[in-house]
């Protein structure tokens, strides 16, 4: 079968592109309008990646004679690079749908944290659960947010805190990535909360003296890849110290600096992470100027979540004053027991409304700088030759529908493709 291609898109009304010169990232004016072409096909080959891009015509004549695996008509339809999601917590049991009546009767994050509910309700129902429980109900979620959009998604860790619950929420996010079809970015996040009975110094250096060799260990061996190392920078849990002996270790053993910082209270997270080198941080509701000049000198992104601050109530990101400042901003939905989200579209809504982001700037966070934030760029978050074929097709004449149908996701996306396979459809 090493002749023909796998799956021809023809006659698309739109084709966004997002990126057509194999920016790496888009910031500043490049987010101004993004690459569309209109009335074009696109090719997809049998190893998953894109042949071909171009207007309808020529695609015709270039791959006339051609046999196709699948030819589907876009006539009146917009394709879009699968959307990215740069940051979740999908492995757990056990749910905290009592915690929302609580915080919308006024309850605080850190109130219901300290009670023993939070993080570590989580802790304890997932370090009880099996492996298998995890993966099916972690299978489920991934299957919702596909059916949303997402072909790429960041896993993490972190509903453990001890070594062994964390290297089985691992395993889980290993299996996902070798059986399933969505792409997985997997974060070890073992420094989520500080254990009960341990300090913050003292967990810190559990992760540092057994959690990081252990998982380089692994690593190694070929048993679980993690691509990033993550830590909650915040005033009760970690502080700036241990944040940075713990990134630091994280980077040594070749993992990625991608972590929480300044959410509830400005720590100079985005200061620290400029200066460690770190791919991404995530929340920054209270972010310092400095920090913005800092992440923005050091191309480093920043990964907003507008459910968190929708949920909690919590003060918008500056998400205008680091997009005028140039810093590249991804966007996840942060799905957790916290934030229950699947719908990369309705963050992207969000984004817009709370946080004054233009459609282009948010469908670009949600694509092509939200793979950036998983160091993925180079192939996913756009639609170019040579990058894989993971895409959506929706049912409407113009792009902007994605973002501006608030929750009407479900009827628009009428294809999720990953790799030039189908692998949702809704008729």
């Amino acid at each position: 079968m090493a002749g023909g291609h796998s799956l021809l898109l023809e006659n698309a009304q739109q084709v966004v592109l997002v990126c057509s010169r194999g920016e790496r990232f888009l910031a500043r004016d490049a987010l101004r309008s993004l690459a569309v072409l209109e009335g074009a096909s696109l090719v997809v080959g049998k190893d998953g990646f894109i042949k071909a891009i171009g207007p309808a015509d020529v695609i015709r004549r270039q791959f006339s004679g051609e046999t196709f695996e699948e030819i589907i008509d876009c006539s009146g339809k917009c394709i879009l690079p699968g959307l990215v999601d740069a940051h979740t917590h999908p492995v757990w049991a056990g749910e905290r749908v009592h915690e929302f009546a609580m915080k919308l009767a006024g309850a605080t994050y850190m109130e219901i944290h300290q009670a023993g509910g939070g993080i570590h309700f989580t802790v304890e129902r997932t370090r009880q659960a099996s492996e298998e429980e995890l993966f099916r109900s972690f299978q489920q979620r991934l299957q919702c947010m596909m059916r949303a959009g997402t072909t790429l998604v960041e896993c993490k860790s972190g509903y453990g805190l001890d070594l062994e619950t964390e290297l089985k929420m691992l395993r889980v996010i290993e299996r996902a990535r070798r059986e399933l079809d969505i792409g997985v970015s997997a974060t070890y996040c073992g420094a989520h909360s500080v254990p009960k009975g341990k300090t913050a110094t003292e967990a810190a250096d559990d992760i540092i003296n057994n959690h990081l060799p252990k998982l380089k260990e692994l690593g190694r061996k070929g048993e679980i890849h993690v691509d990033n190392v993550d830590v909650f920078c915040e005033e009760g849990v970690f502080d700036l110290d241990s944040t940075r002996r713990i990134l630091q270790c994280g980077k040594d053993i070749g993992l990625q600096i991608n972590f929480h910082g300044d959410e509830l209270h400005p720590m100079k997270a985005a200061e620290l992470g400029a200066e460690l080198g770190a791919q991404a941080i995530s929340h920054l509701e209270e972010v310092s100027d400095e920090g913005i000049v800092a992440m923005a000198t050091a191309s480093c992104s920043a990964v907003l979540l507008p459910t968190t601050a929708y949920m909690l109530r919590l003060k918008q990101p500056r998400a205008r004053k680091m997009l005028d400042e140039g810093v590249i901003v991804a966007l996840g939905s942060d799905f957790n027991p916290n934030a229950y989200c699947f719908s990369m579209p309705m963050v992207m809504h969000l984004a817009c409304v709370n946080m004054r982001m233009s459609m282009p700037e948010a469908l670009a966070a949600a694509t092509i700088n939200a793979a950036y934030a998983l160091g993925k760029s180079h192939t996913h978050g756009s639609l170019e030759v040579g990058k894989q074929g993971d895409l959506i097709i929706i049912n409407s004449s113009r792009w902007e529908h994605l973002i501006y149908q608030f929750g009407g996701h479900h009827e628009l996306i009428e294809y999720v493709i990953a790799k030039g396979k189908v692998i949702y459809k809704t008729r």
